[in-house]
């Protein structure tokens, strides 16, 4: 897309649970080339609209070819825009009231055209309201705010998911990634992608939640970055779970972003899950993002907040998952 100066003018890129504000130049933001793929990423609230808006579209066209030729419809007054108008909803929907009807060719003509569009326009929305209604959801809930705090005496990056369905996912799989910006030996800055490794990256059963863990020891590309340096490089982590809905037998997928502010640093995710009296296992899934404070070596109440990176070379210790 070209400006009136010849500026090219940037377009958002619409991702769900990206922290990260994506722009592209160059790209037109409604490709009518690719009808499918619009309706589909559009919103329930734009799709209804523009639902709408084509039938309306439809309606109008063909009244106003009604209307260019008089006596096309028996019984329309010549400029009667809205009785044709009414004609065109009626015949668009194949249900006829025995007012009015096509004369002529010119009416027969206009009307089949109009019942053949209809037909295909109702056949068009049917599929896509299927396909919309049908497309599954993961369902997976992240903490807002992902935490450092030690694990085991070893500064651990944790983040804390959930599974807010009433049925099972299983064999589900994390993957976690950072991208912050770089500057090569010759001065040009980059955005590079670091996998940030988890302890443990796979659950076979997922039916409550789960905190995902990256230890930060000397190899880790998180061991000398404080808070201030996440903001200088603009680091964002982006966090992806893929499982198995066992009730609909479909892949899900979801997706979260996390930004420099985004980290807490020397804090805790509280408690979630708890056993009621009846030995019962309860998830809390309004508890998902609690924070407290967390006392160790690496931060105490008075500095909580605050966190002393690891330097390199330092070993790591095997660390388990909760």
């Amino acid at each position: 897309m070209v400006g009136r100066r010849g500026e090219r003018r940037s377009t958002a890129m619409q991702v769900a649970g990206w922290s990260l504000d994506l722009r592209k130049s160059g790209v037109a933001r409604f490709d009518l080339r690719d009808p499918y793929h619009l309706a589909m990423s559009l919103s329930w609230p734009a799709f209804v609209i523009g639902a709408f808006a084509l039938m309306g579209s439809i309606h109008v066209f063909f009244a106003l070819l009604y209307l260019a030729s008089p006596g096309s419809v028996t019984n329309l007054a010549p400029g009667d825009f809205l009785s044709a108008l009414f004609f065109s909803i009626e015949t668009l929907a194949t249900v006829g009231y025995g007012e009015m009807a096509p004369a002529g060719r010119w009416g027969h003509a206009v009307a089949s055209a109009e019942i053949i569009s209809g037909m295909s326009l109702t056949a068009i929305l049917t599929g896509l309201l299927f396909v919309r209604f049908s497309k599954p959801k993961a369902h997976i809930v992240f903490a807002d705010k992902a935490v450092v705090a030690a694990h085991n005496g070893v500064p651990t990056l944790m983040v804390r998911i959930a599974n807010s369905k009433l049925t099972m996912l299983s064999v589900a799989q994390a993957k976690l990634g950072l991208l912050m910006v770089e500057t090569t030996d010759e001065g040009h800055t980059f955005r590079r992608t670091h996998d940030l490794v988890l302890q443990r990256s796979d659950l076979l059963i997922f039916p409550l939640t789960w905190t995902l863990m990256h230890t930060i020891d000397g190899s880790s590309p998180l061991a000398r970055l404080d808070r201030d340096e996440l903001k200088t490089r603009e680091a964002r982590m982006f966090l992806m779970v893929e499982a198995h809905d066992v009730a609909l037998d479909v892949q899900v997928r979801a997706i979260k972003g996390y930004a420099y502010d985004d980290v807490a640093f020397g804090m805790r995710y509280a408690d979630a899950v708890s056993i009621d009296d009846e030995g019962r296992t309860i998830a809390d899934l309004g508890r998902l993002s609690f924070l407290e404070p967390e006392i160790t070596p690496h931060a105490t109440p008075g500095d909580a907040g605050q966190w002393v990176p690891l330097p390199r070379g330092t070993a790591a210790v095997g660390v388990e998952e909760d």
